[in-house]
Order: structure tokens, then C-alpha cells, then sequence
């Protein structure tokens, strides 16, 4: 049976990947999208999320507009890692499609309310959106069925700061708020750079190949490579978010699996967005998130492939299943 998600993006980059996975995959039924202040300008993220359901098909997904901005801290945008509009910086998309009514945190809540435990919420932006949920309706925790995220950086140095990643370092009070009061599964950057970096060959494979899909992921991880290449000294794209994405939708993806206490340093300064993890257990603190520490590399890497290729990215483990 397919679970029914509600994805919450900040859409540029790889969160277009994400979500062209939730909407193709047979393992996930992808019910709503939520817009969260982060990679790049709040209305253009908007547009981005239309565009990209609209070329599968999915342009009846509503999409609703969140948190325009973190709950008290300042932040910028990383326009100058994915382009202007987030696309690459050649595609700004008008699709004409109006956004849903309702306030992103409240439509969270209703549906959770309404389907009690049905609901997966995949967070693959800042966490501005479900801490305004939670604080509308402090029982979320026990209304959905799993929470994912992509963001922090456990056995590794951040991606904005040396102590944070992005996603965590936007909001960190945001952050705060839901790593103490939900069970988290936790897809970080180091993570990322480990078991989704689309190396040079593989950047290859998606711009050499046909397609509608292809030519649009070709055109986004271009301004990327060139980042990570010149500015992180990494050959090669991480894919987080679609990483993150997979995992949630094929277990048979993750090696393994560790939970810890995890405290998130929401104050300003050097430290900002720095996820405390106690991997020794000396704490005392409860431990509530469950962090993804490897993935089966090669098996992604088919699924983002057969996805952009074929359109299908469950062919690998259909495959494998006789099907």
C-alpha cells in the first residue's frame, strides 16, 4: 500500500527531484505540498513546486503557501548555489496555477486531525511550517505517522557554517521545538555526501539523457556541480533531498539506522543551527531521532535514473521482485 504524504519544500535544486519522486513512486501518494521560507525567494519556491508537479501530470496536487520567513531569526537565500529562481537560473516558470486557500501550518493540522496517523510529513526545507502546526495543535506528534527530514550535520561539518547545515540553520527555533517534541528520522548531510553524490560520470549519464525530465534536472544541477566543485572542493551533485525522498519511499535503501538524543543550538552565533548528538548516550536525555547513517548508494542512483529516464523510478525493485 502507498503512504500518503505531505511534502514541505523550500523548492529549488534538489527539492524539484524529491518531488518528482514522491509523485512518480508507487510506494508514495503525495496529497498536499507545503511551502516553507528558505532556498530561494518565497514566490518564486511556489511557482517552482506548480511547475514541477505539472510536468507529471500532477497539477491537481494543491500546493499550500507556509511561513514566509523564520520564526525570529534573519536568513538568506542561496540563490548563488541554484541559480536565480533556483532552477538552474535559465528556467522562471508562470504556471497560472492559483495556490490552495488555506495557511500551510493549518492545513497540516486539519489533515492530520481529520486522518489520525495516516499522515507522513517529509520536511525537506526549514522547519518553520511544522513548528507553527505544532503550535496550533500540541497532539501532532501523536497525529501523524512518521516525520523525515533532510538537514543537520551529525559526523560532519555543516554546509553554510562549519556547525550547520542549511535547512536547521535557517530555523533554528523552529528546529528546536520539533526535534524535542516529535520522533525524527533524520537524513543529514553528511549522509548526503556519502550515499547521493552524483559523481561526474553519473552528472554525465542525466544531461546525456532524453527527456522532459532530464533536460529540467540537467539544466538545475548544473550551477551546482560548478558550486561544489569550485566552492566545497566535492566532484560531484549531492542529492539530499531526493535521498531523503527514496528512503522514506524503499527501505530496502537503508543499511542502517541509529537513534539518538539530539538537541539543536538555536542560538545566534558561531554555533547557530549546531545539532548536539549524543552518540556515547551520556546525556541522559531521551532518545527520540532515528538517524540514517548509510544508504545503498548504487540502488539510489538507479532510482533517480530509471525516474528521469523511463519516468519510473520503482523499475529496480520491481525488477528485483519479478514484476
Amino acid at each position: 500500500m502507498s503512504r500518503r504524504i505531505i511534502v514541505d519544500t523550500d523548492t529549488a535544486g534538489d527539492d524539484v527531484q524529491a518531488l518528482l519522486l514522491a509523485c512518480l513512486t508507487d510506494r508514495l501518494r503525495l496529497e498536499a505540498v507545503t511551502i516553507v521560507a528558505g532556498n530561494v525567494p518565497f514566490d518564486r519556491q511556489v511557482e517552482n513546486a506548480k511547475y514541477t508537479l505539472s510536468l507529471v501530470g500532477a497539477d491537481d496536487t494543491p500546493v499550500y503557501e507556509g511561513a514566509r520567513g523564520p520564526l525570529l531569526k534573519d536568513f538568506h537565500h542561496v540563490e548563488h548555489i541554484h541559480g536565480a529562481g533556483g532552477l538552474g537560473g535559465n528556467l522562471h516558470p508562470k504556471t497560472g496555477i492559483p495556490s490552495a486557500e488555506e495557511f500551510a501550518p493549518a492545513e497540516i493540522v486539519r489533515r492530520c486531525r481529520a486522518a489520525p496517523g495516516e499522515y507522513t510529513l517529509l520536511c525537506i526545507g526549514p522547519l518553520t511550517n511544522l513548528a507553527l502546526a505544532l503550535s496550533q495543535e500540541p497532539a501532532l506528534p501523536e497525529l501523524v505517522d512518521e516525520v523525515w527530514m533532510m538537514g543537520g550535520a551529525v559526523h560532519c561539518e555543516g554546509n553554510v557554517t562549519p556547525a550547520a547545515e542549511y535547512n536547521v540553520w535557517v530555523d533554528p527555533d523552529a528546529a528546536k521545538r520539533v526535534f524535542e517534541a516529535f520522533e525524527v528520522t533524520l537524513v543529514d548531510w553528511g549522509l548526503s555526501l556519502r550515499d547521493s553524490l552524483l559523481r561526474p560520470d553519473g552528472v554525465d549519464a542525466v544531461q546525456n539523457l532524453e527527456g522532459k525530465l532530464a533536460d529540467v534536472i540537467g539544466g538545475i544541477i548544473a550551477p551546482v556541480y560548478e558550486f561544489t566543485r569550485t566552492e566545497q572542493d566535492v566532484d560531484g551533485v549531492p542529492q539530499p533531498d531526493s535521498l531523503t525522498a527514496a528512503l522514506l519511499a524503499y527501505p530496502e535503501l537503508r543499511r542502517e539506522t541509529t537513534t539518538y538524543a539530539v538537541e539543536v543550538d538555536e542560538r545566534s552565533g558561531l554555533t547557530r543551527g549546531y545539532l548536539s548528538v549524543d552518540v556515547n548516550g551520556g546525556s541522559g536525555t531521551s532518545a527520540q531521532t532515528r538517524v540514517v547513517e548509510s544508504a545503498d548508494r548504487a540502488a539510489f542512483c538507479d532510482v533517480v535514473l530509471g525516474m528521469l529516464r523511463d519516468r519510473d523510478p520503482d523499475q529496480r525493485f520491481r525488477n528485483r521482485e519479478g514484476k
